[in-house]
C-alpha cells in the first residue's frame, strides 16, 4: 500500500519541507563519508537507524501528520547528489565559464557592503559534468528506504515523505563541459535522478521534489526579463516531469522557495510571474513560502488564481528566517487566508523551507513545530465549528 496526498477532511494537517536537526554524533561520520574517508559502516547504519526511528518518534509526538526521515542520510540538501551521481569531475578554479550559479547575483550589487564578508562560496573545486551522466546512488536510497520503513513500524503518520533533488537545482552547482546544450544536460540529470524518483514511489512513499531553483534560479540570473526566465524555467520542469512520467501524481509533492540564506531577497521573482509554471510540475500537492517577511504577502495571488483539481496547498506558516517562534494565533490567521480562497480541505500547514539546520538550534526547529500544530488546531476549531443556529 502507498501513500498518497492527503487531504484535509476534518482538520487542518501538518507537514514541513524536509530537514530536520541532525544528531551530533551523525553528523560527523555523514560528512566524512562524503569526504571519501573511512567510515566505520556497521556504526553509521547503527546510529542512522536510531537517529530516523526517533526522529520520526519526535515529529509525530510535535503534532506532524506528515513525517520524513529528517534527511538523515544526506551530507546537506544540496551536496548529497555527489555521492548519487558518476559522470564529472572535480576541478580547480575552473574559471567563469564553469562557474556555479549564485543565489545573491540580483541582491550583491545593491547590498556590496553586506555581501563583503558573506559570500555564499561551495570552495574551489567545482563538480564538472565531463561524461555522460548515470545514477549510482543504489545503495544510498536502499538505505534510505529501508531505515525509514523500519523506523514508521507501529506508528500510523497520514503521508510518509522522502525529498529528491529536481534536475534545475543539481544544476545549480554542477556545470556542463559535455552535453552540447543546457536542455540535453538538465534532460541528462533528470533521466539520471528518475532511477531515485522512482524508488521512493515503489517504496510506497510520497516523493517529495525539492524545487528551489524554479523560483530562486532568477535570483541567479540577472541579466534576464520575466519573459526570458519564464521560458528558462518551463524547460527544467519540462525534464522534471519527463523524470516523473512514470510516478502516479498522487505519490507526488512539490517543494519551492526562494533559497533559503539569510539575506535581503530584494529582488525574488514574484509568485503571480511563475504560479503557472509551478503548477505545470506534475504533482498532486505544492509547497511554497508563505511566512517569511518577503512573501506572506502573497496570498493574495489565490484570490485570482485556482488551485489543481484534486490537489493540496501546503504555505509555510513558520519559517527559518528568524530564530522568533511564532505565535499559534498567527499560525491559524496564516492558514485561515488560505483556507478560505482554496478550500480548508486543500490546505496543509507547511514550513517555508527546511527548518532543522536554519535555525539557530534544535529546540527552536521543534519549538516551532509545536506551535505550528497547535495553531492549526486553532485554525481547524474555527474552520469546522458548526454555525449557531438563529433562534
Amino acid at each position: 500500500m502507498a501513500y498518497t496526498t492527503q487531504f484535509s477532511e476534518k482538520r487542518i494537517l501538518t507537514t514541513h519541507a524536509g530537514a530536520l536537526p541532525r544528531p551530533d554524533d551523525l553528523k560527523p561520520m555523514i560528512a566524512a563519508r562524503m569526504e571519501g574517508k573511512k567510515v566505520d559502516k556497521k556504526k553509521l547504519s547503527k546510529v542512522l537507524n536510531r537517529s530516523v526511528k526517533d526522529v520520526v518518534k519526535k515529529q509525530i509526538d510535535c503534532g506532524l501528520d506528515s513525517v520524513n526521515d529528517g534527511e538523515f542520510n544526506k551530507v546537506n540538501f544540496t551536496n548529497y547528489g555527489m555521492e548519487r551521481l558518476a559522470g564529472f569531475e572535480f576541478r580547480l578554479n575552473p574559471g567563469k565559464k564553469f562557474a556555479p550559479l549564485n543565489m545573491i547575483a540580483r541582491d550583491e550589487p545593491r547590498f556590496g557592503a553586506y555581501f563583503k564578508n558573506r559570500r555564499l562560496s561551495r570552495g574551489p573545486e567545482i563538480p564538472i559534468c565531463i561524461e555522460p551522466l548515470r545514477y549510482i546512488g543504489q545503495s544510498f536510497i536502499k538505505d534510505d528506504v529501508e531505515t525509514f520503513k523500519a523506523s514508521l513500524k507501529g506508528k500510523k503518520p497520514s503521508e510518509a515523505f522522502l525529498p529528491a533533488n529536481t534536475p534545475g537545482t543539481i544544476e545549480h552547482w554542477m556545470r556542463n563541459d559535455y552535453y552540447k546544450t543546457e536542455e540535453e544536460f538538465v534532460y541528462a540529470i533528470a533521466e539520471a535522478m528518475r532511477v531515485e524518483y522512482e524508488a521512493i514511489a515503489k517504496a510506497g512513499f510520497i516523493l517529495q521534489i525539492d524545487d528551489p531553483d524554479l523560483p530562486d534560479g532568477w535570483a541567479c540570473l540577472p541579466g534576464m526579463t520575466v519573459a526570458q526566465y519564464r521560458k528558462y524555467a518551463t524547460i527544467r520542469v519540462d525534464a522534471l516531469n519527463h523524470a516523473l512520467r512514470n510516478i502516479p501524481k498522487e505519490q507526488i509533492r512539490l517543494h519551492v522557495c526562494w533559497g533559503s540564506f539569510h539575506g535581503p531577497h530584494s529582488d525574488d521573482i514574484a509568485l503571480k510571474d511563475i504560479i503557472d509554471i509551478i503548477f505545470r510540475v506534475k504533482a498532486s500537492s505544492y509547497s511554497i513560502e508563505a511566512a517569511n517577511p518577503v512573501h506572506e504577502h502573497e496570498w493574495q495571488v489565490f484570490e485570482n488564481v485556482k488551485l489543481p483539481k484534486y490537489s493540496t496547498l501546503v504555505p509555510g506558516v513558520i519559517g527559518h528566517c528568524t530564530d522568533f517562534i511564532e505565535h499559534p494565533d498567527l499560525v491559524a490567521q496564516r492558514l485561515m487566508r488560505y483556507a478560505k480562497l482554496v478550500g480548508r480541505e486543500n490546505v496543509l500547514a507547511g514550513t517555508d523551507c527546511g527548518i532543522g539546520p536554519r535555525v539557530g538550534h534544535p529546540e527552536i526547529a521543534w519549538a516551532k513545530f509545536e506551535a505550528m500544530a497547535e495553531g492549526a488546531k486553532r485554525a481547524s476549531k474555527q474552520l469546522w465549528s458548526k454555525p449557531k443556529k438563529k433562534k
